[in-house]
């Protein structure tokens, strides 16, 4: 059986190990393919593991042995669905991974905007602690977390750990999703997207990106927020029209954070990356070793499961 992995480097820079996979089959795992690289190295493969490299109906028409791809990720959009299922080519994710590693990034981000850490930090380096006549200084407004609200578009796995967390900051919470939501604690209300913008100090996005909520986040949505309110986006990076956030940041007295861009590693005049009053960080929210040990652990397990004919975690 022929296992190859096509770019495994993000998943696996090398604090893990292939071997659990490597008892399955022959696994010959590449840290990068680039889009002429792949029929090459899969057309006799049984067996395909990516993460960002696209499958294509072309790659899979050249790839007549290929009996099963596994999709490093929770998101699929890198395969084509139809085209797999034509050929009984089976296709799974990884759900559900890493949502307290996504929920922790959240609050390191919201965090890092309160307390201003990085600022400080550099402003005693800079030797400005030295030379102050006080014995201490504040070079931006701090702020407490306690009794703020915090609004969660989306209330999957990671929305709830969001929760959780604001909670325990003894933060105020609503949140919005596809459907209301009955049932909730009673220290969590539901909202409507546009009543929950109005009223939140704070924003972060948790939902999928689909054509329902492609640039969900825009002009008219961003006109709703409070003054002062900050965004943050650890999901997907097209749930946000880049180009109205940057000018409402440089506008509206708004601030952002955000893991995840339209596209990445982006463009050098992504409008974002010269935008005022936004903190960006490159798509590691998910990145923690104990939750890439869990992916690494759940994409084996998936590939185990379908060998022994029972196939799980499957999206086609």
């Amino acid at each position: 059986m022929k296992i190859v992995i096509l770019d495994g480097y993000t998943l696996n820079p090398g604090d893990l190990s292939w071997s659990e996979l490597s008892a399955l089959g022959d696994v010959e795992a590449f840290e990068h393919s680039t889009v002429d690289q792949i029929i090459p190295r899969c057309h006799q493969a049984d067996i395909v593991l990516t993460n960002k490299a696209v499958i294509t109906e072309a790659i899979l028409q050249q790839c007549s042995k290929l009996k099963y791809i596994g999709v490093t990720a929770t998101g699929t959009n890198v395969v084509d669905m139809k085209a797999a299922s034509a050929r009984n080519i089976v296709v799974t994710n990884v759900p559900a991974y890493g949502p307290d590693a996504v929920a922790q990034m959240v609050f390191a981000l919201i965090l890092q905007h309160s307390q201003q850490v990085t600022l400080h930090d550099s402003a005693v380096k800079q030797g400005q602690w030295t030379q102050s006549r006080d014995f201490c200084f504040t070079l931006s407004p701090l702020m407490s977390l306690k009794g703020k609200t915090i609004g969660i578009v989306g209330f999957g796995d990671i929305g709830q750990q969001v929760a959780n967390l604001a909670l325990a900051f003894n933060m105020k919470v609503i949140i919005t999703s596809g459907r209301e939501k009955t049932g909730l604690a009673d220290n969590i209300s539901w909202q409507p997207l546009n009543s929950l913008l109005a009223q939140a100090d704070i924003i972060s996005l948790h939902c999928p990106l689909n054509e329902a909520t492609d640039k969900m986040i825009n002009a008219d949505s961003l006109s709703l927020l409070k003054k002062g309110a900050l965004l943050v986006n650890t999901a997907r990076g097209g749930l946000i029209d880049e180009e109205a956030l940057a000018k409402a940041l440089s506008q509206q007295q708004l601030f952002a954070a955000v893991d995840v861009l339209s596209t990445e590693p982006p463009e050098k005049d992504n409008p974002l990356l010269s935008a005022d009053n936004i903190i960006i960080t490159p798509h590691i929210a998910w990145a923690t070793i104990e939750a890439r040990q869990n992916l690494l652990n759940i994409a084996v397990n998936n590939v185990k499961q379908f060998l022994n004919g029972s196939p799980i975690n499957t999206v086609n």
